[in-house]
């Protein structure tokens, strides 16, 4: 019991450096949310590649063509003439009218063989770009931006000492209740990658479903040329961004809302696929990532066993109970800060947000047991399927296409 109780206690000081990042994310989003946005809104260009039909995408794309923003364009890039997205993406523009903003293009990049097929769609797009445009932003077809997002992420640029500016992701389990149980499951692990941003730019990255850099700093960084072999933008583009001593800046008014519902078999999957790529292009950020997973795996379910057979003995189990009650309390107490802060700014989505609560204060230990079965997966296998396509991630530089459904 003394080394039970030695490691727990070395979660307890985990879960309270924990708690306390809690509160510095919180703060740092209600400081950049009352901050008066910057007058910084020159022609930008919106890239948004897409690969299939997934739930939402009409609504999500929908939310480009409503940007209150001056004057932009959207290229919309896929692989093939035949990707059923394309028709949604008509469907969108012409009941969206005839205005002047936003233009739109819908480019076929053809299947890709040296990198992945994001990337590659990515890379012919940017040869598409208009020549007046002086920002490129990047985002995902199941994000679903609100009307500021487009103007709050450009803005930061006005300082063209930062490299880029970035939101990132907050999953919105569809409908109430547990009903969805991966669904809400999905959105706790998610959400403890969201709450790491903040302040800190030299420690923050990008989100390729939302990220904006200036096109001067984009083309002098030779981006197109270093994801070359890359599966991964936003981690390459990260990567080169901290070579450079660039700061990423955080817009806490650019968390996109993902709203949908997924299977168990769909969350191992891309949890799966996350901690894989965390792996290749960012070993630095897996090994703590699996080490700290199996502390604390071990201290709370280990003891919630030893609690469970202690009592069903008659031995005494109150220290170490009271223990396990703490470390709770203070994974809670950070999910009840994080998702009253997101909260703030997903101000559309208070009823789900509301109902996901429950899930947060409630399955953030599975999430953490979740992280774990993801990092041992990756230790041992860096094959991943990606929107129809299987990757053998052979390095940060080399990706191989074994197999494409049909």
């Amino acid at each position: 019991m003394l080394v039970f109780y030695f490691f727990a206690l070395l979660v307890i000081w985990l879960g309270v450096l924990s708690l306390r990042s809690g509160f510095g994310f919180s703060a740092y989003v209600r400081r950049e949310i009352a901050r008066p946005r910057q007058d910084f809104a020159p022609f930008a260009s919106v890239i948004a590649p897409c690969r299939g039909l997934e739930d939402g995408l009409r609504e999500n794309i929908a939310s480009l063509f409503q940007q209150d923003y001056s004057a932009y364009e959207i290229i919309f890039v896929t692989d093939r003439a035949d990707d059923p997205a394309l028709g949604a993406i008509e469907e969108v523009r012409q009941s969206e009218g005839d205005e002047e903003y936003p233009v739109t293009k819908c480019l076929i990049a053809g299947p890709a063989s040296d990198s992945g097929q994001k990337v590659h769609n990515l890379r012919a797009a940017i040869s598409e770009i208009d020549n007046r445009s002086e920002v490129i932003v990047f985002v995902d077809t199941d994000a679903r931006p609100n009307s500021q997002w487009l103007a709050s992420l450009i803005a930061p640029l006005h300082d063209e000492t930062i490299g880029a500016a970035t939101g990132y992701r907050w999953f919105v389990p569809s409908g109430g209740g547990f009903g969805g149980l991966a669904t809400h499951l999905r959105s706790v692990w998610n959400a403890s990658i969201a709450s790491t941003l903040g302040a800190g730019s030299d420690k923050n990255f990008c989100w390729g479903g939302s990220t904006a850099i200036r096109r001067s700093t984009f083309e002098k960084l030779g981006i197109v040329e270093r994801w070359h072999g890359s599966v991964s933008d936003d981690f390459t583009l990260t990567r080169v961004l901290q070579e450079e001593g660039l700061p990423i800046h955080f817009v806490p008014a650019c968390l996109v809302a993902s709203v949908d519902h997924l299977t168990m078999k769909g969350l191992i999957e891309f949890s799966n696929r996350q901690l894989k790529i965390t792996r290749v292009y960012a070993s630095h950020l897996w090994k703590p990532l699996l080490i700290g997973s199996f502390l604390f795996c071990a201290v709370f379910f280990v003891g919630t066993a030893v609690v469970l057979a202690r009592a069903f003995m008659g031995l005494d189990y109150g220290v170490p109970l009271g223990l396990l009650l703490v470390i709770y309390a203070l994974g809670a107490a950070k999910a009840h800060i994080r998702l009253r802060a997101v909260a703030l700014v997903l101000s559309d989505y208070e009823r789900e947000i509301r109902n996901s609560w429950p899930a947060h204060l409630l399955l953030w230990p599975f999430s953490s047991l979740l992280f774990l079965c993801n990092a041992i997966a990756a230790a041992f296998s860096r094959r991943i399927k990606w929107r129809g396509i299987t990757y053998d991630l052979k390095s940060p530089t080399e990706a191989v296409i074994i197999a494409r459904d049909e």
